[in-house]
């Protein structure tokens, strides 16, 4: 289960660099309760830090769903997380 936990701790931290570094976002910046709006983040950075994760992760992301409705930091990188850990499974 610790595993599990740290997996998803590390996964994380990786999806905040991509945020950080695609995104050209300060990483202080990229708190759980910002909103994508305050990291001005537009459709176009969203797109090409999905792009990234999906080469970094090897994995599809599709842009619907939970993804679309994040509203915030956590719970954009929570959806991404958890497709990513549900993709990883399957392979």
């Amino acid at each position: 289960m610790t595993d599990n936990v740290q997996d998803k701790s590390q996964l994380v931290d990786e999806i905040i660099e991509v945020i950080a570094s695609e995104g050209m976002v300060d990483r202080s910046k990229i708190t759980p309760d910002a909103s994508i709006e305050s990291l001005d983040l537009k459709s176009v950075d969203i797109v090409m830090i999905l792009t990234a994760l999906e080469e970094k992760f090897n994995v599809y992301i599709p842009m619907d769903g939970s993804l679309q409705e994040a509203k915030d930091v956590k719970s954009l990188i929570e959806a991404i997380a958890d497709h990513i850990q549900k993709e990883r499974e399957k392979q």
